[in-house]
């Protein structure tokens, strides 16, 4: 591949620096007096998947959780540095929080399908935000958001049955086209598959693999099998700093900073 990317000249070098959906800079984050995050900075590229591995309690989520503001509803949090979304602060005063976690979608570790029916799952966020004009389009947008989840097939007779009665993956196949289907530019995912069976997970990877052709994807995972699988780049993550960041392939393969080595040989973690 890196031979072939060197004979394509110049269209190869704008498409080997693409411009960021996210940037971020020097992000620390306190609770109260305790600092979780200290000067982390990460690009996270359009149509790519960005894994963030480390062991339990680095600041993974902690981070995650900055790029949609999820951090805003906890007593104590404060967020410094700079996180800019498109090139615009995403903790400016002038910032939509709404607007931004439209734009920022989120799937949980958990599925959490709302206690409505599975159409009305997903066309919730349509509506709230306006962006069907009519019911013909809305159902459209739920049609085309539970296609690409991979969930429409199993469901397109059912659709006015409680979302809760799905199975687990299922579940988080729905809550990822209730996602989608505001239209986000970023989809951030907290261990999604935690809480599955093997072959609800590989579908949710094979998935988060055809989602990467339209959105930038940052998952969280203690997997870093799961992370070879899906990502493109990585990051490591250990205790609030973030050690290194690459191609999945370099991470896994010639890591440059000793903890990472330690932590993907099993040392630690």
């Amino acid at each position: 591949m890196i031979a072939m990317q060197a004979t394509t000249g110049r269209a190869t070098d704008a498409a080997a620096s693409p411009v960021p959906a996210f940037m971020t800079r020097d992000v620390c984050v306190f609770y109260g007096q305790k600092q979780a995050l200290t000067n982390v900075s990460l690009d996270i590229h359009r149509n790519q998947v960005t894994s963030l591995i480390g062991p339990s309690g680095c600041g993974k989520s902690t981070y995650l959780r900055c790029l949609n503001r999820m951090n805003d509803i906890i007593d104590g949090c404060r967020v410094t540095g700079s996180i800019l979304l498109d090139g615009q602060d995403i903790y400016s005063g002038s910032m939509d929080v709404v607007h931004l976690r439209a734009r920022v979608g989120m799937v949980f570790q958990k599925p959490n399908p709302f206690p409505k029916s599975i159409f009305e799952n997903v066309a919730y966020g349509p509506r709230i935000h306006g962006i069907a004009k009519d019911k013909t389009e809305l159902e459209a947008i739920v049609h085309n958001s539970l296609e690409k989840a991979g969930l429409l097939a199993e469901v397109k007779d059912r659709m006015d049955q409680p979302g809760t009665g799905l199975s687990g993956g299922q579940q988080q196949r729905l809550c990822i086209a209730r996602a989608i289907a505001v239209q986000p530019e970023v989809i951030l995912m907290d261990e999604p598959c935690s809480a599955l069976d093997p072959i609800a997970t590989a579908r949710i990877e094979e998935l988060i693999d055809e989602l990467r052709e339209h959105f930038a994807i940052v998952i969280v995972t203690h997997s870093m099998q799961q992370a070879a699988r899906v990502s493109q780049r990585t990051g490591f993550f250990h205790l609030g700093i973030l050690v290194e960041t690459g191609d999945t392939e370099q991470i896994f393969t010639n890591p440059r900073d000793k903890r990472t080595q330690d932590y993907i040989t099993g040392r630690f973690g």
